[in-house]
């Protein structure tokens, strides 16, 4: 398998507004046979999904997977648990970072690495609204700047 045969279907934007991720996993996921045909038709959203450490395993929660219409009636529910793959020392140190103040699991990307369905998970916690809109003034900033040197580059011609 190559390592550039990667195909992301969803990914959280929200995620990276409303945390600072620390740190990230890569996860597999348990998926029924229509829950992966409705992945591979990009039919999911990651926006509202959360990470909980259970009993020693890692379940994804309120992560919406749209029904796949051609199943009839052996359909899944499109936001039941998920549980997700991980090496036993990643889901202890997991649990241990999410007893801290402040610290969740957030889904960042659902993806393909060639024939498995995979998720990316990162340990985030939450910003400040004074980090948000510090972000928001850094990157209208950035815009600005870049909208200046093109437009500075333009007259040079």
């Amino acid at each position: 398998m190559k390592s550039d045969d990667v195909k992301v279907v969803a990914t959280n934007r929200k995620a990276r507004y409303e945390y600072t991720i620390e740190d990230r996993y890569e996860a597999g996921i348990a998926l029924t046979g229509t829950e992966i045909k409705s992945v591979r038709a990009g039919a999911v959203s990651l926006g509202e999904g959360f990470v909980l450490v259970r009993d020693d395993e890692v379940w994804l929660m309120d992560v919406h997977i749209a029904v796949y219409e051609q199943a009839g009636q052996r359909t899944h529910e499109p936001r039941r648990q998920r549980k997700l793959l991980l090496h036993r020392r990643e889901i202890g140190r997991l649990a241990a970072d999410v007893q801290q103040k402040g610290y969740t699991i957030v889904p960042l990307r659902m993806y393909f690495k060639g024939p498995y369905a995979k998720l990316e998970i990162g340990l985030a916690k939450g910003k400040r609204q004074y980090d948000k809109r510090e972000a928001i003034a850094e990157r209208d900033s950035d815009r600005r700047v870049r909208r200046e040197l093109k437009e500075y580059g333009r007259d040079l011609d």
